[in-house]
């Protein structure tokens, strides 16, 4: 079994119980020292792993960190424990006074859940303000467990992690700011991007009306360039859709379930990846498969008929998509082009949330249909072709 499989099977395992831990002995022994073991460090040796290392701090003494795990008889990483219903922001003070009085390379803060890997990029031996690794240990990434890779135990290496830290602290903050940028366009990056393709002058009318256009623009440049990708990894083959088991006693549904088919056209599977991006980030694609029927796709969330998360009609004149209520009654809206699906994403995020847990939380939660806002893509008089791609018109001069 793979370290990224382990790491799976201990996160779903802690996600049954950590609503029921409510102090931080019980955050330490059910948490966090089987997060230490499952990166290879043997909790219970003293010689290695050091629970209330004496890290004396000035004129003070006696004060202690919680753990220090220990290399040639010396502390290399140090991790102060919190609770974990705790918030860690105020509490990297305290870390930072022991990181400066011992040896140790690296200092850990975390409440069981939350990691912050700290080192001394900034100031030999003085901590910095700024982890290099911040990770929620339910929503763990991909490359965030590449990069704890390095702290397991037979592959930790102190000048190999120092070397790729810096990297890891600018790449983790200037992600943080085009996070924030894409969602809160300030003056500034509007006014950059206005630059090359606005030749008025850029009062703060200008900029207020461009803002909304600009995070619409980043909003269709990165689910496009997801679909591409998503095309170009995958093969569209039809996922099959095991159905729930019967007895001989059990009573046929009122309503049958139209035969499937397996091939989607064109666009179909535009729209079934079109979806699948506007769903990454909170929910696992591998769980978003699709069932083709003779009348509609249908999208659904791990590969369940009864978790339907929409209908997509799309061989008619009227391209249709059908969400479902709280009773999974339909409702039918209209839709011009497989682009108008990015309206209703709150909506169909809410409905995957009545199956499972999203991996972030809504704006809205479960927000009403009549709610939904329904802003059409394209100007008048594009062309759109039976693949989903479009011809913008052209402008008059």
């Amino acid at each position: 079994m793979t370290f990224a499989q382990q790491l799976q099977q201990f996160v779903a395992r802690i996600s049954g119980f950590k609503d029921s831990i409510s102090t931080e002995e019980a955050t330490k022994t059910s948490v966090i020292l089987p997060f230490f073991q499952l990166l290879g460090y043997d909790v219970f040796d003293p010689t290695t792993f050091v629970p209330e290392f004496v890290a004396d701090v000035g004129i003070k003494r006696g004060e202690k960190v919680d753990y220090a795990i220990m290399q040639d008889g010396k502390p290399v990483i140090i991790i102060e424990a919190k609770s974990i219903n705790r918030n860690l922001e105020k509490h990297d003070s305290q870390l930072f006074r022991y990181f400066a009085t011992t040896s140790a390379k690296f200092a850990i803060l975390t409440n069981g859940i939350r990691y912050r890997f700290y080192t001394d990029l900034d100031d030999p031996n003085k901590m910095d303000s700024v982890p290099f690794l911040d990770f929620d240990l339910l929503h763990l990434r991909d490359q965030q467990i590449e990069s704890l890779q390095d702290f397991r135990k037979d592959n930790f290496n102190v000048a190999r992690i120092a070397e790729s830290a810096s990297d890891l602290k600018y790449k983790d903050q200037f992600k943080q700011l085009l996070s924030e940028q894409f969602t809160h366009p300030s003056d500034d990056f509007v006014r950059f991007f206005l630059k090359d393709v606005y030749t008025g002058m850029k009062t703060q009318n200008v900029l207020d009306r461009f803002r909304p256009l600009l995070k619409d623009s980043f909003s269709e440049f990165i689910s496009e360039m997801m679909n591409d990708k998503i095309k170009t990894a995958l093969s569209v083959t039809a996922v099959p859709v095991t159905p729930p088991a019967t007895t001989e006693a059990a009573k046929p549904s009122s309503i049958a379930e139209p035969p499937a088919t397996t091939a989607l056209t064109t666009l179909e599977e535009n729209a079934y990846f079109e979806l699948k991006n506007l769903f990454s980030g909170y929910v696992s694609l591998e769980d978003i498969t699709y069932k083709k029927t003779e009348s509609y796709v249908a999208i659904l969330y791990q590969n369940n008929v009864r978790k339907w998360i929409c209908r997509l009609s799309l061989s008619g004149a009227q391209k249709l998509i059908i969400l479902p209520d709280k009773e999974k009654k339909e409702i039918r809206r209209q839709i011009s082009n497989i682009y108008e699906l990015r309206n209703y994403t709150q909506y169909l995020l809410s409905v995957i949330a009545r199956y499972g847990t999203l991996l972030h939380q809504l704006d809205m939660p479960d927000p009403p249909l009549f709610q939904v806002y329904v802003q059409r893509r394209f100007p008048k008089y594009t062309r759109f072709f039976p693949d989903g791609s479009y011809q913008l018109p052209e402008r008059r001069k």
